[in-house]
């Protein structure tokens, strides 16, 4: 039988080794800009039941959003542990696009309708010409 210290010694090891960080990262495709909104210490309650606020980014992005990340450190999680997951901070980072990540461009169009051509016949007329410029 394994003495008591040594069982106490093996379980605060194995906590140790088997919580590490926790980090999400969404990449939006956006091109980042300089603008970083940083919230080191949200509050996420009750084993994440309640998540935390939800981070504003119209003001301040107004191009849309680049990053977002999420990251519960060794620290966070301590916390956590110390409180029986009754509070559990968590940091979030969200970085702004540089520049609009949609744009609309519409070709010229050259489409002549004849008066007497139904809508079924317009519009196959215009599906035919689309496929023979290509555009």
């Amino acid at each position: 039988m394994l003495p008591a210290r040594f069982l106490a010694f093996l379980f605060v090891v194995f906590a140790l080794v088997s919580s590490g960080c926790y980090h999400a990262k969404v990449v939006t495709g956006s091109t980042p800009g300089a603008t970083v909104i940083d919230r080191p210490n949200a509050a996420g309650w009750i084993y994440g039941l309640i998540p935390p606020d939800a981070v504003e980014t119209a003001e301040a992005c107004p191009n849309g959003v680049a990053i977002v990340e999420t990251e519960l450190s060794f620290v966070n999680q301590l916390i956590g542990m110390f409180t029986f997951g009754i509070y559990t901070p968590m940091h979030i980072k969200v970085t702004c696009a540089a520049t609009a990540s949609t744009s609309l461009e519409i070709p010229d169009a050259n489409i002549v309708v004849e008066e007497h051509l139904s809508v079924a016949d317009a519009l196959a007329s215009a599906a035919n010409e689309a496929m023979a410029s290509g555009e």
